[in-house]
């Protein structure tokens, strides 16, 4: 699936850390399992953890493999570290700032109010991630630090203009949902607002700091909310009424009303990608496609395509099947 590089690095919101929804990481950010007999796993248990294959997915990780293949092993199995990004770095704290808006009273929940959350929200983001004071490491009298600060500033004041606070009392933030299919597959994610009606109707709500995509690129924008809108219909039974996409970047909102064809549509869709991911892990084969969005990526040094050589992959691999090898590439639905 091709993706526009508009707004590419910003478009970050709870679901930006690589891999971390797939399963948790062991010592030295490995998967691990230990395997004990009776008297409990030995120090060469502990310091070699075992890699094991994914078993779930979420719309970030669907979207690395559709991406490229091999970006997604990178973040999935190779676990391999990646730069903090100014650019999600500002996503997640107007995430975080929007979020926090709501614990207020409606008649409190204005743009100055939510202005002022933004100090606070980015030192507690500094507390949980000690590494994004490499961000602004060289800038010693703090002007670059000020103007990012500013740019969030301005993305929040824009939210305003595009719904109102006031008039609203969210279901849920930062929702964790999670939903096993019939064959076995797991998706999982954090909705960023669900807002539920008198009448019980749903919407789903995400926030993205970036500017809205052109025409052609509005299904690949689409494809988390309605990855979102599947597993709700699975856990609680019912359709959301609205998808709704809020581009603060370019002061846009985009909608969507999804029906039962369209959730019928994206589970076959995403079985078939869970198919592909599992044929690459098994294989071992985990093929890079280059696109423009290669100039955003931290792992060049390891790409094939940029003399790079992928790190000794962790898991025992199988011989491909004949006429295999079309994994990362997703046909019209």
């Amino acid at each position: 699936m091709e993706t526009s590089t508009e707004g590419a690095a910003e478009d970050c919101g709870s679901d930006v850390a690589p891999a971390a929804d797939e399963y948790p990481a062991g010592a030295n950010g490995a998967v691990a399992t230990v395997e004990a007999g009776e008297g409990g796993g030995t120090a060469a248990d502990v310091a070699a953890p075992r890699v094991i294959p994914p078993t779930s997915l979420s719309p970030s990780r669907a979207s690395d493999f559709m991406q490229c293949p091999l970006l997604y092993r990178f973040r999935v199995i190779d676990r391999l570290p990646e730069k903090p990004s100014a650019a999600a770095t500002k996503g997640t704290l107007v995430h975080a700032v929007l979020e926090r808006l709501f614990d207020a009273p409606a008649a409190e929940r204005t743009a100055p109010r939510a202005k002022s959350l933004i100090p606070g929200q980015w030192d507690r983001l500094r507390e949980s991630r000690p590494e994004l004071v490499e961000l602004f490491a060289d800038d010693p009298e703090g002007e670059r630090l000020a103007a990012w600060l500013g740019e969030a500033e301005r993305l929040v004041e824009r939210w305003f203009g595009l719904e109102d606070p006031t008039r609203l009392e969210p279901a849920e933030r930062e929702l964790f949902v999670e939903a096993e299919l019939d064959s076995g597959l797991r998706l999982r994610g954090i909705i960023d607002r669900v807002d539920v009606a008198a009448t019980g109707e749903v919407r789903i709500v995400d926030y993205k700091t970036g500017k809205a995509p052109r025409p052609e690129y509005a299904e690949g924008a689409l494809f988390q909310m309605k990855f979102y809108a599947l597993v709700v219909w699975r856990l609680k039974n019912v359709i959301p009424r609205r998808l709704q996409l809020v581009y603060l970047g370019s002061g846009d909102v985009l909608t969507y009303d999804p029906v039962l064809a369209d959730l019928e549509r994206v589970e076959r869709k995403l079985l078939a990608l869970w198919e592909a991911i599992r044929l690459a892990t098994e294989t071992g084969d985990w093929r890079p496609r280059p696109t423009k969005l290669c100039g955003w990526c931290d792992h060049q040094a390891h790409c094939p395509e940029f003399g790079g050589t992928p790190p000794p992959y962790p898991l025992p691999v199988r011989a491909a099947e004949s006429g295999g090898g079309s994994q990362g590439r997703m046909g019209p639905d």
